[in-house]
């Protein structure tokens, strides 16, 4: 009795729905995850016509379902239609997903309440007055922290009506707006291209135009051509956008290359289908495509090989006012005030200096060249990325100041060392005074030098070693011209025993330059290698002191082959311990973890660069200012205690929303090389202003002042 009006309610429920030209879902099936039904946009569908069934599913909080291509991980949601004879069903139209972030795996999801569409088409000779029958078998990965596969089978009754169909008063308008908000072409114009290590895509034209960028992302169909987790950095533009993807298996795996890449281009004015064909991406896609302003070799440097020798030469000049040179100037001092009243003596050594920087120059130019032509992305200064260096080079300034403060000698006795000093040709001293300078001097770049250097190197080897020369002849001039121009020299009091108290006065900045090369190395090394360094140092400084003691003993006649013999095993054991230390260095740990934000001053903090953290900063509209230093960098460390620490500097940068990011190059890091490649620098400091506009980024001069950055921010806020 029951069964009996069970199937007569239903009789009747048919044949109201007919009557109202309604579609009549079936049940709602609850997985326990998910709810899951069939919904028409239509309440019926004339012969010939087609409606939009949406498969409608919601989803309880915390968990989620996949779209076409579920990313890193996942399964997408499957459709199987029994339909009747001559009916058919089309392609899934799939709303814009989510991200959804798993640990180090990125996937594309929906959550909450999803509605996918599918167009279902009747035959031309389907019968009015009938209700079809349409039964999906869906397929689906549902998923938290753990997922669970599911399935589930949904009906809908579809009356065939004789003329246009109603919408559905429940459903029509809410599958409607999913049709309209779904991806679809629209006419853009999408190139993409592979370098080798990124894959440009950049879309254009059609709705793209002054939009609103902010937020673009690519959702691929294929899982196989980006690496989903990884930044797509924004570079907006006038007539659209360039994304940077991460190459997936199909470029760097092994796998085919596809001719096409597709897939959705999602922004906050909606997303559209495109599909992009292999090409050379329009400059106009991006505010960045066109090269940033003075980034370009400067004005002079037009002249071609003859402009970069000219600005090489005066960029060496003005090498000798930077502040990584100071150190060694207390030498050349110390050389010029004990020769300034033998003219003889004083051309020689000036000659002699000059030999030693152009040698020393010429040298590291040769040796940075074939590290370059190897495929190392290095730069101007990159010895001192080196801990093994930085580490020589701290004990040779230790021994440097140690000589200079009269511990011992080289070339003389520790008696008379006023008039031994001024007797003496100094030959030996004025080369290795001009090849350290060098060395000291390499990391840091000065004004005009920056540009010769970064035209130098992307010439053949008999040209860019021609502008390393004349940076080399523009750095010794000074030293050349006053040793050459006796009325300078004749300035200076006649030798005597000013000189003694001189040359030990100057000693004093040879020690302050070891215990930088200290501190840099500790930037390179852990605490147990900068322990190394210390007990070399101990070791050095003992051996050292052995040295003028042997010295003095045989001045005075007496045996001095055992204290020389300790002194020389103390200094092999200070190199080999610094050695050994060096070859042991690594990151510290804690400046690893710290380095997303470093305090620069009071309310300025700095952020760690990355060109994929720029692109994001710019997409949200904000100013930028990258610092491109390192910690051997003098002229760097100077600029940011006089330039970047004041209060005023951070109420600037807070007022503006400005954004303060170091790049470090302390250690070696290809990407920090090839980004001031691309500005035509090859060595440090550096400091670019993007401005929040997304106009060209803007470089300002090596040398700062509070007054120009706070201007340069206030400009690039604007």
């Amino acid at each position: 009795m029951f069964l009996k009006k069970a199937v007569l309610a239903l009789q009747a429920l048919l044949a109201a729905s007919v009557l109202a030209g309604a579609a009549i879902a079936g049940p709602v099936v609850n997985s326990g995850h998910i709810e899951s039904e069939l919904v028409a946009q239509e309440a019926g569908i004339a012969p010939g016509g087609t409606v939009y069934v949406a498969l409608r599913q919601k989803i309880i909080p915390g968990w989620h379902t996949y779209w076409r291509n579920p990313g890193d991980a996942g399964e997408a949601t499957r459709i199987a239609w029994t339909l009747p004879a001559g009916w058919s069903a089309g392609d899934m139209v799939w709303p814009t997903p989510k991200k959804a972030k798993l640990g180090p795996l990125l996937d594309y999801a929906y959550e909450g309440e999803v509605l996918i569409p599918v167009p279902i088409t009747a035959p031309a000779d389907a019968q009015v007055g009938t209700t079809i029958s349409l039964n999906a078998a869906v397929s689906y990965l549902v998923c938290e922290q753990v997922c669970v596969p599911e399935d589930v089978k949904l009906t809908l009754l579809l009356p065939v009506v004789g003329g246009a169909p109603a919408a559905d008063p429940k459903w029509g308008a809410v599958v409607g707006r999913v049709l309209a908000d779904a991806p679809k072409p629209a006419g853009l114009k999408a190139v993409f291209k592979f370098d080798g290590q990124a894959l440009k895509l950049a879309v254009t034209g059609g709705p793209l135009k002054g939009a609103d960028l902010a937020g673009a992302y690519f959702f691929p169909y294929s899982p196989k051509v980006i690496e989903h987790a990884a930044d797509q950095a924004i570079e907006r533009g006038p007539e659209g956008v360039t994304l940077t993807l991460k190459p997936g298996y199909d470029f760097v795996g092994g796998g085919t290359a596809p001719a096409e890449l597709a897939g959705v281009l999602s922004t906050k004015g909606g997303a559209w289908e495109v599909t992009a064909t292999a090409g050379e991406p329009p400059a106009t896609a991006a505010g960045l495509g066109a090269p940033p302003a003075e980034a370009a070799p400067p004005a002079g440097m037009t002249g071609g090989l003859v402009g970069a020798l000219l600005f090489a030469f005066v960029g060496g000049l003005i090498l000798n006012l930077m502040p990584c040179v100071f150190p060694v100037l207390s030498m050349k001092a110390a050389s010029l005030a004990g020769h300034a009243h033998d003219a003889g003596k004083t051309r020689l050594q000036g000659l002699v200096f000059l030999l030693g920087v152009v040698a020393t120059f010429l040298a590291l130019a040769g040796l940075l060249l074939a590290v370059r032509a190897g495929g190392a992305a290095v730069g101007w200064g990159f010895q001192l990325q080196s801990p093994l260096v930085v580490a020589g080079l701290a004990l040779l300034m230790l021994l440097v100041a140690l000589n200079m403060s009269g511990v011992f000698e080289i070339g003389t006795s520790v008696q008379n060392v006023g008039s031994g000093a001024s007797a003496k040709g100094g030959a030996t001293g004025a080369f290795f005074t001009g090849a350290l300078a060098v060395v000291v001097a390499a990391p840091c770049t000065a004004p005009f030098m920056a540009g010769a250097l970064g035209y130098a190197l992307t010439q053949p080897t008999l040209v860019s070693l021609a502008v390393f020369l004349a940076l080399a002849l523009g750095f010794a001039a000074p030293f050349v011209a006053v040793a050459f121009i006796p009325g300078l020299l004749k300035l200076l009091p006649r030798p005597g025993a000013w000189m003694d108290v001189l040359k030990k006065g100057l000693a004093f900045p040879m020690y302050g330059a070891a215990l930088w090369l200290v501190w840099v190395f500790a930037q390179q090394s852990g605490p147990l290698s900068l322990a190394h360094l210390l007990a070399a140092g101990v070791l050095a400084a003992f051996g050292a002191w052995l040295y003028g003691l042997a010295q003095a003993r045989r001045a005075v006649g007496e045996p001095a082959l055992v204290s020389l013999l300790i002194a020389l095993a103390a200094l092999g054991l200070a190199v080999t311990v610094a050695i050994f230390g060096a070859l042991a260095a690594h990151p510290p740990t804690d400046a690893v973890t710290a380095s997303a934000e470093t305090p620069s001053g009071p309310g300025l903090t700095a952020e760690a660069w990355s060109p994929e953290r720029v692109k994001a900063l710019q997409a949200e509209g904000r100013p930028i200012l990258v610092d491109f230093t390192a910690a051997w960098c003098v002229t760097c460390q100077v600029n940011e205690k006089v330039a970047l620490s004041g209060a005023k500097v951070a109420e600037a940068f807070k007022a503006r929303n400005a954004v303060y990011m170091k790049a470090d190059w302390t250690n070696r890091d290809p990407v920090i090389a090839k980004a001031l490649a691309e500005f035509g620098r090859v060595g440090v400091p550096l400091y670019v202003v993007y401005p929040k506009n997304g106009g060209a980024p803007v470089i300002l001069p090596q040398l700062l002042t509070e007054g120009l950055v706070i201007e340069a921010i206030e400009k690039a806020g604007a």
